[in-house]
């Protein structure tokens, strides 16, 4: 009779043998979760809200509009209402902010108290991987182990995570990190109301939101111009100063980030499963199935990237895509077609190393399908390539896109892009109001260097014998 070893115990037993690591740590989850509760629940009704947009004629709209409604009433802790910064000065004191503060103390508390509530939420969701590791693992050590510390020694790596961090807590949180709202500032400014005190009338008055960004746009010297942690002349905050048009430079960066982080991981996602999906195919079957597919990658890789973006926005310019999401999603699956061939030929050479291992022939042997085989046995082994890749070349659709939206083939307004913010501040690049165009293209460099950073720790973390970011890519395509 055999009896049951540890390494066989299930994880749902091992838990109910020593509950009170999982139980301390599931605690502390759920007071973070519910801080931010209605948070997440605005998230899953904005993507019913996109769902429901791409079908036609869309149905149950009205039914997800009174969802999201119900969902942005739940108060947060990392919100406009709780720590408010869009106050006023009455001649004694600020009205309407955190604790009758300034405007721009009450903004940076928030922003403080967003990046803190982040780093707790990853803080606790390391804590938790080394208590399974603890408590809780079948085994002391497995080859992840090795990856983690090598990761954990890499300085370079380290640095990259950081940047890449902050990067997506600021698209993940830009409601709550700008100093005003998208809806107020940018998409509608003459549905919404500010109240300022004027040094004329020595009394508050109000204005709407657009006529006060009509005086507020920074264009050269002297009063046209708001530059960054200053106040315009109707109270209000600007970290980053103000664009052209008077619109708040900060919120339309985070805003930015938002949209450049959604197409690169959107694309690079879509381009990965479709170069995963290939590789495994190829590798598998070989013969004809390799030969078509190394015809139709070279044909798309011979043609400059740039070039093939251009053409392509340009040939759906006036069609129903292009207006999806002001253009974003064109240039997702856009994106997707060209980088798929990069990514296929950098797991094909270890797709076929694995294809030819002995437990391939044995689970053949064993009667599992074509696609149990490239499914349990051989993705797993070819995931770490495609993931070192894709660290990789994120940064580089970043780039494309700002590159795009400069040349005014990217991301339409109204939707704030960095490209588009770069272009329209560079002829005042040389006057008091060159933060319109600096401010976002030095955010582009830290955020494709912290990227790559990061790509060059997965890369020697998972691979410390390789020297570059191409190796993995050489081996791949030449194999």
């Amino acid at each position: 009779m055999s009896t049951t070893t540890e390494t066989e115990i299930p994880l749902r037993q091992r838990v109910a043998e020593n509950p009170q690591p999982a139980l301390i740590w599931a605690a502390v989850g759920a007071v973070l979760i519910g801080a931010e509760l209605g948070a997440i629940l605005q998230v899953v009704g904005a993507v019913a809200g996109v769902v429901v947009n791409l079908l036609p004629g869309d149905p149950g709209a009205s039914a997800v509009q009174s969802l999201q409604a119900a969902f942005d009433a739940i108060p947060t802790l990392v919100s406009r209402d709780v720590i408010p910064n869009q106050g006023y000065w009455d001649g004694t004191s600020y009205e309407n902010t955190f604790l009758g503060l300034s405007p721009a103390v009450a903004w940076a508390i928030r922003v403080a108290v967003v990046y803190a509530y982040a780093f707790a939420v990853l803080a606790w969701a390391w804590n938790g991987y080394k208590r399974f590791r603890r408590h809780y693992r079948r085994v002391d050590w497995t080859p992840r182990d090795d990856v983690v510390n090598r990761f954990r020694g890499h300085s370079w790596g380290k640095f990259g995570l950081i940047i890449v961090i902050t990067f997506v807590v600021m698209a993940v949180f830009a409601p709550a990190l700008g100093p005003t709202t998208m809806e107020r500032n940018i998409l509608q400014p003459y549905d919404y109301e500010v109240s300022y005190w004027s040094e004329d009338t020595q009394s508050v008055e109000t204005v709407l939101v657009g006529e006060a960004n009509l005086g507020s746009g920074s264009q050269g010297a002297g009063d046209e111009n708001v530059a960054p942690l200053t106040y315009d002349d109707f109270g209000r905050f600007h970290p980053f100063g103000t664009a052209t048009n008077g619109k708040d430079l900060f919120t339309q960066v985070v805003f930015g980030a938002r949209i450049s982080l959604t197409i690169a991981v959107v694309a690079m996602g879509i381009a990965g499963l479709i170069g995963l999906g290939l590789a495994m195919i190829t590798a598998y079957y070989k013969g004809l199935a390799d030969l078509a597919t190394v015809l139709v990658s070279d044909s798309i890789q011979a043609l400059p990237v740039i070039m093939v973006l251009i053409l392509m926005l340009v040939i759906f310019q006036n069609t129903w895509v292009r207006e999806l999401y002001d253009g974003a999603v064109l240039i997702i699956l856009i994106f997707s077609i060209v980088y798929w061939p990069f990514i296929w030929r950098s797991i094909r050479g270890p797709a076929l190393q694995v294809s030819e291992q002995d437990w391939i022939d044995a689970a053949k042997s064993f009667g599992q399908s074509p696609s149990q085989v490239m499914r349990k046995h051989m993705a797993p082994y070819v995931f770490s390539y495609m993931l070192i890749y894709a660290s990789l070349s994120l940064g580089g659709i970043i780039i494309s896109v700002a590159g795009l939206s400069y040349l005014g083939l990217g991301i339409t307004a109204p939707t704030p892009e960095w490209g588009r913010l770069i272009a329209n501040g560079q002829q005042y690049v040389a006057s008091p109001s060159w933060h319109i165009s600096l401010l976002p293209g030095l955010l582009i460099t830290l955020v494709v260097t912290g990227l790559n950073a990061f790509g060059d720790g997965i890369r020697d973390a998972i691979d410390p014998q390789a020297d570059t970011g191409d190796e993995a890519a050489a081996t791949g395509g030449g194999a």
